[in-house]
């Protein structure tokens, strides 16, 4: 089997597309679930994002593993395939278990360093346990991405400037207002550094995981009031605790929105949470109380996009959407950039020789069982004429333990050895020649291996 994925990001694809292949809820869980059941995939889990959706998978057969995960992704995020097929790109083998390593620790990231993908790397990992589609092989795989990511995150500043798509959009947001000032009292309001967005009212509209932490950012940057939209009343007054906000109906969203400086919208629903109309309404509503202190800024986190387009067409409103955002420069530093790199190649070598080892493993079970085998044989053989001359039991028990000794002592170097040459290329070859020299049954070799799967597949 070999770790195969399949994805598109913001890197290979415009957000037109990105918004139509994003899979959650409901869907993310039967993509999941029918990948599982594809005849070459044997595990499988997927992250999908605002700015990704890929497909790992454990593969026996990589043409047909590509195939199957292509045609489920393009069935169920409902994106014809000659629309999907120019933005996919496909990692195989080492490459893949590199990428994911490079996206679990925010190297292929928007905003390079970011830290919310290593949450949602567990999350899609969490998930996939969950529905019983991943097993040994991207287990183990997980748990080596998780680990180089937190590994970068303590021993690099990638991740120092706190930066991720939320922060970024924040800042962009605190800048308009500040650049472009409307009529009114403007005074108190901070252009960038920590408190970039005092004296503005923040609206978030949603209170999953990105509006969380939407709220949080906008708390930090000094936001003078939070308020908080969720169709799920509890949630939003869960959220608008944490920051000291106001949590409102998504009844009385159009007034929410006509009292704010700054809207963040991130609900991942299916149609459009902000529309024309109702911006224009709220817009009219700005105007009418005297309210206007520069233009209404939505920020569109969602994927697929919860305001609609058109509404940046409307006079003095300022749409920020993931298009525009993945635009913008990273703060993280070449030096911090190359720290971590140099770990996740690390951590790729340390997986390699790992897994080259683990090929060799069985080999070695299988020799020291046939030498085993061979000193019983030889201990029967002993017990049988050394009893008729009237040795005690005792003594035959010295002479069994001392033969095992002597094999065992004999074994050790060179099992351990190959272990050792296991881990460096073309290690293989030494097992190889183990198997030869010891002429050991390729069938018992292949007996320990079928042991060994069915014990760590075992819950």
């Amino acid at each position: 089997m070999s770790v195969l994925v399949v994805g598109l990001s913001h890197k290979s694809a415009p957000v037109a597309i990105l918004e139509q292949a994003a899979v959650s809820g409901d869907t993310l869980t039967k993509l999941l679930r029918d990948i599982a059941l594809a005849d070459s995939v044997a595990e499988t889990f997927v992250v999908s994002t605002c700015n990704r959706v890929e497909i790992y998978a454990d593969v026996d057969r990589f043409h047909a593993g590509v195939t199957a995960i292509f045609e489920l992704l393009a069935r169920h995020c409902g994106v014809p395939g000659r629309d999907l097929t120019p933005h996919l790109y496909v990692h195989y083998d080492e490459r893949a278990v590199s990428h994911l390593l490079a996206v679990a620790c925010g190297l292929d990231s928007a905003v390079v360093g970011e830290g919310q993908i290593l949450g949602q790397v567990r999350s899609a990992l969490k998930l996939a346990e969950e529905h019983g589609t991943v097993g040994r092989v991207l287990g183990e795989l997980g748990r080596l991405a998780l680990r180089a990511g937190k590994r970068v995150r303590a021993e690099t500043g990638i991740d120092r400037a706190g930066q991720s798509l939320v922060s970024v959009a924040m800042e962009l947001a605190a800048a308009t207002l500040a650049d472009v000032a409307g009529p009114g009292p403007a005074t108190g309001v901070a252009t960038g550094g920590d408190q970039g967005l005092a004296g503005r009212d923040v609206l978030v509209v949603g209170a999953g995981s990105m509006s969380a932490l939407a709220a949080a950012t906008a708390s930090r940057s000094g936001a003078a009031s939070i308020a908080v939209a969720n169709r799920t009343r509890r949630n939003a007054d869960r959220l608008a605790a944490r920051v000291s906000g106001q949590a409102i109906a998504l009844a009385d969203l159009e007034a929410a929105v006509a009292t704010a400086d700054v809207v963040v919208s991130c609900t991942g629903a299916a149609g459009y949470v902000i529309t024309p109309e109702l911006a224009a309404a709220a817009l009219s509503h700005r105007v009418a109380s005297g309210a206007v202190r520069g233009p209404l800024v939505f920020l569109d986190l969602a994927m697929p996009r919860d305001v609609d387009p058109v509404v940046a067409d409307l006079p003095g409103v300022v749409l920020i959407g993931m298009d525009r955002l993945t635009e913008q420069e990273t703060a993280a530093g070449t030096s911090d950039v190359a720290a971590a790199r140099a770990i996740c190649e690390a951590e790729l070598a340390a997986y390699r020789s790992a897994a080259r080892a683990a090929r060799v493993a069985p080999t070695v079970v299988a020799l020291r069982a046939k030498a085993a085998t061979v000193v019983d044989t030889e201990l029967a053989r002993l017990a049988g004429r050394l009893s008729a001359d009237g040795l005690s039991g005792h003594a035959l028990d010295e002479i069994a333990q001392g033969m095992r000794r002597v094999v065992d002592k004999l074994l050790h170097a060179p099992t351990v050895r190959v272990k050792e040459l296991a881990g460096s290329p073309g290690g293989e070859e030494y097992a190889a020649a183990l198997r030869v020299l010891f002429d050991l049954d390729p069938r018992a070799v292949e007996a320990v291996t079928g042991a060994a799967s069915e014990q760590e597949d075992t819950p």
